[in-house]
């Protein structure tokens, strides 16, 4: 039995992962970055690998709790109606593929993994009619899709040699600060036969590191600066405005 399992886990390729930079700060004037991921696949013995296979790339960002508020219109006026509630929702979410998804995997294997908008994995709270959740899904997707935070790139990964891969993930500006996971799959006739991860910190530095710091810790002090500064910039405003 022993030298049963040894042989079947020398069967299995090797993913070696790598990324330009394990760490952004977030800064002001930060317009965004552009992140290399990088690596090879190689067979137990370091070789290139004798079977085909594809990589799927896929970045997540910390997740956090959202209340998504469904807007109507009510007697002529657009107010909030229904809502949900999801517990967690990645900030950020890209998939990179050397080709189209639904030509690697099927539709199962993709919703395990993760691989695509489609199969975000969200976790709403509560007992929920599929349909309102799917609708409900389909819009944060698309708020995040149009804010540059959710993206799928299926021609984003090149193979090279049949041994090396790299993928470009662009971050917007937007980006929350926290702890992002790049896991690369290599997919070889519709299964997973190997996957690794790297991580990429983003953390906010300088000026904004303090304001949130301030904000974290000294949350009453810094209410009463940022009402002190509101009536403060409006009092001068006012005075400027009286002079002319």
């Amino acid at each position: 039995m022993l030298a049963f399992f040894a042989l079947t886990a020398q069967s299995d390729p090797v993913l070696v992962p790598e990324v330009s930079q394990h760490k952004v700060e977030l800064r002001q004037g930060f317009t965004g970055t552009e992140l290399l991921l990088f690596g090879a696949v190689l067979d137990p013995q370091g070789r290139r690998m004798s079977e085909e296979y594809d990589i799927i790339v896929v970045l997540k960002g910390p997740t956090q709790p959202i209340l998504l508020r469904e807007k109507q219109q009510i007697g002529g006026i657009w107010m909030n109606a229904e809502s949900m509630d999801f517990r967690s929702a990645p900030s950020y979410f890209a998939v990179a593929s050397n080709r189209p998804i639904d030509r690697i995997v099927d539709d199962r294997t993709a919703a395990i993994f993760e691989f695509g908008t489609d199969f975000i994995q969200l976790s709403p709270s509560g007992t929920i009619d599929p349909e309102e959740q799917a609708r409900f899904r389909d819009g944060l997707v698309d708020l995040r899709q149009r804010l540059g935070l959710y993206k799928q790139d299926f021609r984003g990964v090149q193979l090279r040699e049949g041994v090396l891969y790299q993928a470009r993930i662009a971050l917007p500006s937007n980006v929350h600060a926290g702890t992002y996971t790049a896991e690369t799959f290599a997919v070889s006739r519709g299964r997973v036969i190997a996957s690794a991860i790297a991580e990429v910190e983003v953390e906010k530095v300088g000026f904004e590191r303090f304001v949130e710091t301030a904000a974290l810790y000294w949350s009453f002090l810094y209410g009463l600066v940022a009402i002190g500064l509101s009536v403060g910039m409006g009092w001068l405003a006012g005075r400027l405005f009286a002079m002319i």
